[in-house]
């Protein structure tokens, strides 16, 4: 099941775009280059959002 996507401050929307931008720039190096340590990087910060809307919501 998807998560839904949380609304992002605007230091979560750069760090998002940085570490997205980190990514596609090691696509552009080749299909073998590792990039789950930008991905975890980039869930960690999406679960952070999710966590602070939850709370901020209630």
């Amino acid at each position: 099941m998807a998560k839904p996507e949380p609304q992002l401050t605007a230091s979560e929307k750069t760090k998002a775009a940085w570490l997205i931008a980190r990514m596609a720039k090691r696509a552009v190096a080749g299909p073998d280059v590792y990039q789950a340590d930008l991905e975890k990087k980039l869930e960690r910060l999406l679960d952070t959002a999710r966590k602070r809307e939850a709370t901020t919501s209630r």
